[in-house]
Order: structure tokens, then sequence, then C-alpha cells
């Protein structure tokens, strides 16, 4: 037998094992979703539970967003929280009373409901306000990717997190720009309160019935998921696959490498911006406060302990992380310090806990819990691919 005969049918039964696998994994998504959709009609309405899965939810799609970013293209993103400060503002701009002086004092209202559409005002949809955020966040995200071309490694995270600093300094002196009769932002006072979120043929999500808000925020993890594989699979998830390993190479396998990490920064900005408009309208308020720089170690810890690059792994680290912050912190040590003669509040020490975690998971673990598949022969056909 021949070699090329001999090798078709490998080929063949390769082909066939990862389609097979893939196949697998669409399979496991669509039940853990199911799983997780079924679980609130156990729980009261209002229950702390329920609220605490709809942040944990929330969390995974925007550390799904990072991932796309430092996970698949190997871009250190310092300051991930401008977008959801972008997208949080955006929300808040058209999607409350902020600016009560919009339309002569009468408000402007755009396919909402009463008792919103008679308040004054901006009061837009929410799926219009999640458009408008999304590609308010993709347009910062290809700005802070300009000046980044041609940068690499911590040089790319130090502008990153200059980006960041920069939009919390402008959320929180805001209250001082002047901008359509009114200000940019409502500065350290924050804008309160957020329109509840409006789809149609449903009622307004209201505060007592937690609900909607869950399965609101878990159709987002759906997507985000969906969004995710699709890129990974694709010509353009290849070529940051290959950017990532070895940019010198990508480059010489003729993949563009400024067109590339545009599309990265673009994309992840978007997911962080949508996540943005949705936790701003869940929270019904946008503060300053919000946006430091420990929210973007945050999701960070997210991505680096589940695996950078690696889907599922993002998703537990998430899980994992929110779990930390939502529950262990505050109701499980967090008067730990009192019982050994300390007197300090944990919370207080998060951000040095998620920095430990972060280190623990480099040394011990650095592909991360769920790591990637990364062998030179998949690195090595993922830059086949992007130069194809």
């Amino acid at each position: 037998m021949s070699d090329s005969s001999a090798a078709a049918p490998r080929a063949s039964t390769g082909a066939s094992l990862r389609l097979g696998s893939r196949g697998a994994q669409r399979a496991l998504a669509v039940a853990l979703v199911g799983l997780a959709a079924v679980l609130p009609l156990f729980l009261d309405a209002g229950s702390p539970a329920l609220d605490n899965m709809v942040l944990v939810a929330t969390y995974v799609t925007m550390a799904l967003g990072l991932n796309v970013v430092v996970g698949f293209a190997g871009l250190l993103d310092l300051g991930y929280v401008a977008f959801f400060a972008i997208g949080a503002h955006v929300t808040a701009t058209v999607g409350s009373s902020f600016w009560a002086n919009a339309g002569g004092g009468k408000g402007i209202a755009l396919f909402v409901g009463e008792p919103t559409a008679g308040m004054p005002g901006i009061h837009f949809n929410f799926l219009i306000i999640a458009v408008l955020a999304a590609l308010a966040a993709t347009a910062a995200g290809v700005l802070i990717g300009i000046p980044t071309l041609r940068l690499r490694g911590a040089y790319v995270g130090i502008v990153t997190l200059a980006f960041g600093e920069i939009i919390g300094q402008i959320a929180y002196n805001g209250r001082e720009i002047s901008l359509f009769g009114g200000s940019l932002t409502a500065g350290p006072n924050g804008i309160t309160p957020i329109d509840p979120i409006q789809l149609p043929f449903l009622r307004p999500f209201g505060p007592l019935d937690l609900r909607p808000w869950y399965w609101a925020a878990l159709t987002l993890v759906a997507l985000m998921l969906f969004v995710s594989f699709r890129l990974r699979d694709s010509r353009m998830g290849r070529a940051w696959i290959a950017l990532r390993d070895d940019e010198e190479a990508a480059a010489s396998a003729g993949v563009p490498i400024a067109h590339t990490k545009l599309h990265a920064y673009g994309v992840g900005a978007a997911l962080g911006g949508l996540t943005g408009a949705f936790l701003a309208s869940y929270l019904r308020t946008v503060n300053p406060t919000q946006f430091t720089f420990s929210f973007s170690i945050f999701i960070l810890a997210m991505v680096v302990i589940g695996g950078m690059g690696s889907i599922w792994g993002v998703v537990l680290g998430a899980i994992l992380v929110s779990e930390i912050n939502n529950y262990l912190l505050p109701s499980v040590i967090n008067d730990l310090p009192g019982k050994v003669g300390l007197d300090f509040d944990m919370s207080a020490i998060a951000s040095g806990i998620y920095g430990f975690l972060l280190i623990a998971v480099v040394l011990l673990r650095p592909e991360g819990l769920l790591p990637a598949s990364s062998s030179p022969r998949v690195r090595a056909r993922a830059r086949a691919g992007a130069g194809s």
C-alpha cells in the first residue's frame, strides 16, 4: 500500500475525531445551559442565591469577552474595565432620567411602555441600548488598539492600564463636562435609577422577581459561548492563535498583524460593552467606584485561573472567582481575622487575594485549570490556517 493511500484513512479518521469533539462540545454546552435554565424554578423569586447566580452569569460573559483579547490573541489587557464603563454609561445616558431636559423636559422614549415612556430623560428599549453600548465599546476598543499595534508584552498592558484609568477618571470628573444642556456623567454621585429591561411581549423586569434577569443573563452566556466557539474556529480565530503563539512567525505566514490586533480589541470590547449594559440595568445604578483597576484584575483572574484561550476553562474560572467574591469572602471567611485577633475586613484585601490566586496558578498550573489545546501540531495548523 502506498504512503498516500495510507495517509488518507488517517486524515479522514483525524477529521472525524475533530468533528466528534466539536459535536461533543456543542452537546455539552446545550446540556449545561439547559440545566442552568431550570435552576431558578427551585428557588424563591427574590432569593440571594438567585441574585448571586445573575452576577455569576454576568461575570462569565465578561470573562469570555476578555478571553478573546487575552486568551485567543495573547494581548495583555489590564484596562478591560473601560469597556464595562462605556457600556454602563451608554445605558445610563439613554436609559434613565439623567438628561431631564431632553425633549424640552418631556422626555424622549423609543419602544418602551408606561410608566417609563412618560418620564423625563431619554428612555430607549434595552435591545437598542445593547447595540449602542456594543458599538461605543467597539469604537473605544479600536481606539486603544491603534497605539498598541507595534507594542508587545508588558508595554501593551501599560497602555491598556492607562486607558482604563483614563475612562475611570472621565467617569469621576465628567460632571464638569457640559453636554447637550447637561453633563457627560454625574460624577461621584453616580446615575440612578436605570430603567429596567423591557423586551417585546414580556413584562418589564422588576427588582423582586429575579428569574427574568437570570434567564436574560443566561441567554447572554449562551450567546457568548456561541460567539466564542465560532470565533475560535474561524479564520480570524486561527490568526489570533498564531499571533499569540509567535507574532514573528505569524507575520511570516502572512497574518496581517495590525488588522488582527484591531479585530481582537474590537470584538473583546464589544462583548465587554454589551455585558456592561446588562449589568448597569440589573444593578440600576452607574457609579465611578465600579470602574476601578481592581475590577480589571478581577476579570483577568477568571481568565488566567480557568485557562487562557480555553472557553470552558474561562467559564469555570469565572464561576470559581465569582463565588469567592460573592459568597466565600463575605459569608464564610469574613470574620476569620477577628477569630485570630486581627482587626480588618477581608473584603478590603480582596484584590490581594485575587493576586495571590493568580500567582499560585501561574506557579503551580501555568495553563490554568482547564487548559486549551496547545500542542505543537495544533499551533502549526493554526499558523498554516491563518496564512491560507
